[in-house]
């Protein structure tokens, strides 16, 4: 897979939405994935300037045939909450109507921040696969951070969005979250056959991406070896 496979990450107020503040202090990650010999493409978490994402695909000779959206908070799909609106998903499907995938605990999150209706979102449950050409992508449903929060492992790359981070996992506290379903979750994605590389939502750490077993070994949220051991942390 990996001679086909189309994978990009990008950083917002570096790589797209230059001089957006917004976009800049946030330090999103968007993930451009696709499969070089048929040129299909999605994109993962669009926000803040999908024209920007739209121009690199099309530089890359790409066609966008999908979207996959991690959890519904505005910085990754766009839409309004906490007093603050943004960019995403729909001004991109004003563009570019292709299927918006989502867990189906997510769906009405989505529509809710969005604006979007329901035949906009393909709805998934766990461990679904979704197709980008030949490449296939694996959903795992990973809630914590939101009811129906998503990651994406393809190949030897797992992409993270905000359940799991280099350092530290996605907040808790936020509506909707949940600090055990949270453990539960990380737990999951330790168990993960191989060692893929995490990439996260935000760069929240010096580097960009690292090995999972890198990442089990000296992120701080793998360290209570219980649940009770995580509720005294994090609950």
């Amino acid at each position: 897979m990996s001679d086909r496979l189309y994978f990009r990450q990008l950083l917002s107020g570096r790589d797209f939405a230059v001089g957006d503040p917004i976009a800049t202090q946030m330090v999103n990650f968007a993930y451009l994935i696709g499969d070089r010999e048929t040129r299909e493409a999605v994109l993962v978490d669009p926000a803040y300037a999908v024209g920007d994402l739209l121009d690199v695909l099309a530089a890359d000779d790409m066609r966008l045939t999908g979207v996959l959206a991690t959890h519904h908070h505005p910085d990754h799909v766009g839409g309004s909450m906490m007093g603050f609106t943004l960019a995403g998903l729909a001004e991109l499907l004003a563009r570019e109507p292709v299927p918006v995938h989502v867990n189906r605990a997510e769906a009405e999150w989505v529509q809710r921040v969005t604006g979007l209706s329901a035949t906009d979102l393909t709805r998934h449950d766990h461990d679904d696969v979704v197709h980008v050409g030949e490449i296939p992508v694996r959903l795992l449903h990973t809630p914590g951070h939101t009811p129906g929060s998503q990651c994406f492992l393809l190949g030897d790359r797992l992409v993270a969005g905000d359940t799991l981070f280099l350092e530290g996992c996605g907040r808790t506290d936020f509506p909707g979250g949940d600090a055990e379903a949270m453990y539960h979750s990380l737990r999951a994605l330790a168990e993960l056959p191989g060692d893929p590389v995490v990439f996260p939502g935000h760069q929240y750490s010096a580097a960009p991406s690292a090995p999972l077993s890198s990442v089990r070994e000296n992120n701080f949220v793998y360290r209570p070896k219980s649940l009770d051991e995580w509720k005294t942390m994090f609950a």
